[in-house]
């Protein structure tokens, strides 16, 4: 399940802002044509999305394969993938919604692309962090049980 979690919610996000994004890309496209291409950026940023998904899906699923697992390390990969898939999802949301009013800025005044890109990237930025921390939490909970020293560490982590 937390493989498919992260996979799904993942790719909903990823779909959401890219399709939201659009929208805002086609408005500009009316107004000013020679913009379009600066204007890729949420798109390329909601896509990467999907990919991260992908990622965490397949180091999850080979956490997941082991034949010795525990309800315990079940249920981290479950919160591992829930939580990583979940917050695609709202940074999916956070890139749709932003690049969609971004580019319609854009089409009107060539001063609020910085801003844009600031925002599209502090919106995404959770995801990163999320995606950072939790398949490798996993990873290191399951060498804690063989080290008395990495144990004490992740417990007070």
């Amino acid at each position: 399940m937390g493989v498919a979690s992260a996979l799904v919610f993942a790719n909903l996000g990823a779909a959401y802002g890219t399709a939201k994004s659009g929208v805002g890309i086609a408005s500009l496209g009316v107004i000013d044509s020679s913009k379009i291409f600066k204007s890729l950026i949420p798109i390329i940023m909601a896509g990467i999305l999907g990919i991260y998904g992908v990622i965490v899906a397949v180091l999850l699923n080979q956490d997941a394969g082991k034949a010795d697992q525990t309800p315990g390390g079940g249920y981290k990969i479950l919160g591992a993938g829930l939580s990583c898939g979940l917050s695609s999802l709202a940074s999916g949301l956070a890139i749709g919604v932003a690049g969609d009013a971004g580019v319609r800025a854009f089409a009107q005044s060539d001063g609020i692309f910085v801003g844009m890109i600031l925002i599209l990237i502090f919106g995404g930025y959770w995801t990163l962090w999320t995606y950072r921390c939790h398949p490798h939490q996993i990873c290191l909970s399951d060498m804690a049980a063989s080290c008395p020293k990495l144990n004490h560490l992740m417990k007070t982590i």
